[in-house]
């Protein structure tokens, strides 16, 4: 494809090479005729005369010899560090004592994937899936944050009111710190949309788990999604009697991810690694109800406002047309 401000395109070529070739035109007139130097007009005329029309296509701008490439011994060194310990440019580069630069265009030149790209453990590509409609399959996990004691923790106040904090017991003993303990949040994500529903409640007893899908459901239902199957860990709550009974009550049909492959739910794994970057640790807050009142409104933003990479760009809500506020 032509540089933007290139003064000839193919066809521009081809009628330039005409005019010389064919029309017997000199260089100069055809030069000022196409708004190019001769040299150009020359350049291409001929091209024409030895290779036709299909000399007006552009050329590759490899050069013919590369004398400071790296050695091709190097390279598979590089290639075989890569694909058996599956390592990053920069800890390759310090192995083998070579700019991490270097190491990166090897491993580009050869087309190997991004180690995000594979499975860490067998080094096989990450099969990538999406659901053809909303509420095929909704990932359904909990994450435990630490809750921010009144004052702040450690962010605001200093690493030794940390490590205090960190030392707080779960009893009531006495003359130990107050207790802080944990914040469970519950989330349920829709594989299509990435619409997500997160609540933060106080343990992940399978009666909590329970009642907190029962909220879920009711939420996605008023977005006009239907929910078919659900998916989870082998979390003791999503192994009870109660949930199976509950989602068996509703027609959902429930899957579990093969033990010790949280990658199978990964969705709502890369949820709550976004929520805690741009969220629960995106400020220093001063107590844990600061920390929770910021939580709807980022949530909101998560589904109707913030673009998502797997989307194109995209929010969640673009994907759900029933989505109440959309656009507020």
């Amino acid at each position: 494809m032509p540089h933007r401000n290139a003064p000839l395109t193919e066809l521009g070529r081809l009628r330039l090479a005409r005019c010389v070739v064919d029309d017997r035109w000199s260089l100069r007139r055809a030069a000022d005729r196409f708004q190019v130097s001769p040299t150009t007009a020359a350049r291409w005329a001929g091209r024409y005369r030895r290779h036709g029309a299909d000399g007006m296509t552009d050329r590759s701008s490899r050069p013919y010899r590369s004398p400071a490439r790296t050695a091709r011994q190097t390279e598979r060194k590089i290639v075989k560090i890569r694909v058996t310990k599956r390592l990053g440019p920069a800890r390759i580069a310090a192995r083998l004592g070579l700019n991490p630069a270097t190491v990166h265009r090897v491993l580009t030149r050869y087309r190997l994937p991004r180690l995000a790209h594979l499975d860490r453990a067998t080094g096989v590509r990450v099969r990538r899936y999406e659901r053809d409609a909303p509420g095929d399959l909704i990932h359904v996990d909990v994450k435990k944050l630490g809750r921010i004691p009144d004052g702040g923790g450690h962010r605001t106040r200093g690493r030794s009111a940390g490590s205090r904090n960190k030392r707080a017991t779960t009893g009531a003993r006495k003359n130990c710190h107050p207790v802080i303990g944990y914040a469970y949040l519950h989330t349920a994500i829709d594989d299509h949309s990435r619409l997500a529903y997160t609540e933060i409640l106080t343990d992940e007893r399978k009666e909590t788990a329970t009642g907190f899908w029962t909220r879920a459901l009711a939420y996605f239902t008023s977005c006009g999604i239907t929910v078919a199957r659900v998916l989870t860990d082998n979390g003791s709550c999503y192994k009870s009697r109660l949930w199976a009974d509950t989602l068996t009550h509703a027609g959902i049909a429930h899957k579990r991810t093969r033990p010790y492959r949280p990658q199978t739910n990964g969705k709502v794994e890369r949820f709550h690694r976004t929520l805690a970057e741009e969220w629960a640790y995106a400020r220093p807050y001063r107590s844990e109800a600061e920390r929770q009142g910021a939580f709807a409104p980022w949530l909101h933003f998560y589904n109707h406002h913030r673009g998502h990479t797997a989307l194109g760009g995209l929010p969640p809500a673009t994907r759900v047309t029933n989505l109440t506020g959309q656009n507020t």
